[in-house]
């Protein structure tokens, strides 16, 4: 299990499904845009038989902290570059 620390937040990367490294908030300022995907807690034990058992957050980051988390997700030694960019 590996966490990241952006500024006050602690994210568990297990419950990462998805970072936007190019995004906008709904103001227009660019931003990097990672979603979360977090167990519920099955209220009885048949709900966990459903596939949908998870809520899912956006959370989006600016300045100083989206520049660590982009270069974080753009390290070579954290994500495999499947179609990497030539110069």
């Amino acid at each position: 299990m590996t966490f990241i620390k952006v500024e006050n937040l602690i994210i568990n990367i297990e419950y990462i499904a998805a970072v936007k490294l190019a995004n906008q908030t709904v103001s227009g300022e660019e931003c990097i845009s990672i979603l979360l995907a977090t167990p519920k807690l099955p209220l009885l034990q048949i709900e966990s038989a459903f596939p949908n058992s998870y809520h899912y957050e956006w959370l989006d980051f600016t300045g100083i902290p989206a520049n660590a988390i982009r270069n974080y997700f753009s390290s070579f030694n954290t994500v495999i570059d499947l179609v990497p960019q030539t110069a």
